[in-house]
């Protein structure tokens, strides 16, 4: 049976005699491995090679960036955030990799990445501070817990602002939204409202999450455990909609809604429910977590009550009521109620 070594390169070449030979290189290094595959020889090979690997770029930021990727604040990321901070990574990695611990204390480099950061923002401004942001957490890391000498990019000033305190899904916006969404937003709509999760948690809610009564999960951005009472409308949608998979919410074809075809799924139904409230242009899917903490509070929730459902701290809880409560007065005494008219008349359609 022929075995495939991860990591490992295998390359032939044929000898002054004739002969065909095999040799072996250890992929992330380039260092020709002793010996052949299974043999101690080979495998203390590979051993040497790795540990070349972490030595390499020590006291650099390269150096810098694979070290803090050992620490707990790294283990403690989402799966999802790691990926991201990776792929920031890659690109300082090429741009300043080999700088070493000295030049990254120096106004030079901070004027390096700030010059970086005020020309790539004039087309991409999340995304420029989006990569400054992730390489000042490093940084802040190193300055703190290990022996860089200051994070010189502490206070860089952002170029995108976006104050979204008054973004909100009134009834009236969920009802548009309802009448021209196909079956998969709507119950993507009714998910989101009912539970206040996050689109990615959304996305991978599972049956067996769901026991008649409540749905239960592990936020993946936070890791809190959340335990979700089902209000009526969520369970009579639930009980009603076949069960097509593994995962609750479905695409056409039964399988998983990966970030962007959702994205794209949600951005056509929004633009329909614009022509008629051209209003819902302005409102994203993430603001629909507002309206749930603002509902449930309206209908008799405690903030500590609210928090635990939606998975936000106090804090954040009170902060976006005090934001929220102002705009919604009306929607107080009959919000869920509409809400489920509105369900209900969609399974009747």
């Amino acid at each position: 049976m022929k075995v495939r070594l991860k990591g490992i390169n295998t390359v032939k070449a044929k000898l002054a005699d004739g002969k065909t030979s095999t040799y072996y290189y250890h992929r992330a290094s380039g260092k020709r491995l002793a010996g052949k595959p299974g043999t101690a020889t080979f495998i203390a090979s590979i051993a040497e090679a790795e540990q070349s690997m972490a030595k390499r770029g020590t006291g650099t930021l390269a150096g810098i960036i694979r070290d803090f990727q050992q620490t707990a604040k790294w283990r403690k990321l989402a799966p999802s955030t790691q990926k991201e901070y990776a792929r920031v990574f890659t690109f300082w990695e090429d741009k300043f990799g080999t700088l070493p611990k000295r030049g990254l204390s120096q106004k030079t480099f901070r004027r390096d990445v700030i010059s970086w950061h005020d020309e790539f923002s004039a087309d991409k401004p999340r995304e420029a501070d989006n990569r400054v942001t992730v390489l000042a957490r490093v940084l802040s890391w190193a300055a703190k817990d290990s022996d860089l000498e200051k994070n010189v990019l502490d206070g860089f000033e952002r170029a995108y602002t976006s104050d979204r305190s008054d973004k909100i899904w009134l009834p009236e916006h969920v009802d548009a939204f309802m009448a021209v969404a196909d079956s998969e937003m709507q119950l993507a709509m009714v998910l989101a409202l009912h539970t206040g999760q996050r689109q990615a948690d959304i996305r991978k809610l599972a049956w067996s999450q769901y026991d008649g009564q409540t749905i239960t999960l592990r936020q993946g951005k936070t890791g809190a455990h959340v335990r979700v009472p089902c209000t009526q409308a969520l369970k009579a949608t639930l009980d009603a909609i076949p069960r097509r998979g593994a995962l609750i919410l479905l695409t056409k074809t039964d399988k998983a809604f990966q970030k962007r075809y959702f994205a794209e799924c949600w951005d056509k139904a929004a633009k329909l429910a614009a022509e008629k409230r051209p209003d819902i242009a302005d409102l994203h899917f993430h603001d629909i977590r507002g309206t749930t903490v603002t509902m449930l509070f309206e209908a008799g929730c405690t903030v500590a009550e609210v928090a635990s459902i939606t998975g936000h701290t106090l804090r954040r809880a009170q902060e976006i009521l005090d934001r929220y409560l102002s705009r919604t007065s009306t929607m107080a005494t009959n919000a869920i109620a509409k809400f489920e008219s509105t369900l209900a008349a969609q399974k009747q359609s």
